[in-house]
């Protein structure tokens, strides 16, 4: 199943907006994890994928390979669904698992 990765930081003036478009897209079924950088966990993840700054949200397909990224800005939920869409035709095209 694909996923998104969201971080954020409690002072981080953008993260409000984006946790917005998390829940919208969780709504939808999407499986979307958050991560606070304040904490160990979340920190120890953003360090693994490189997240400089907040918020990000990285896209990934059912192999957990990111797709796509949002680093300090924040997508619309149509960008993610279009991302999602595009990945599925490349994979079906390509005949990889789903």
């Amino acid at each position: 199943m694909e996923k998104v990765k969201l971080f954020w930081k409690a002072e981080c003036p953008k993260c409000p907006q984006a946790k917005v478009v998390g829940n919208i897209l969780r709504k939808e079924g999407l499986e979307v994890i958050d991560y606070d950088i304040d904490t160990v966990d979340g920190l120890a993840e953003a360090t693994y994928y490189g997240v400089l700054s907040t918020p990000t949200l990285i896209v990934e397909d059912p192999e957990e390979n990111p797709i796509a990224d949002f680093r300090g800005m924040i997508p619309s939920p149509d960008e993610i669904r279009k991302i999602l869409v595009n990945s599925r035709e490349v994979r079906k095209k390509h005949q990889l698992p789903a």
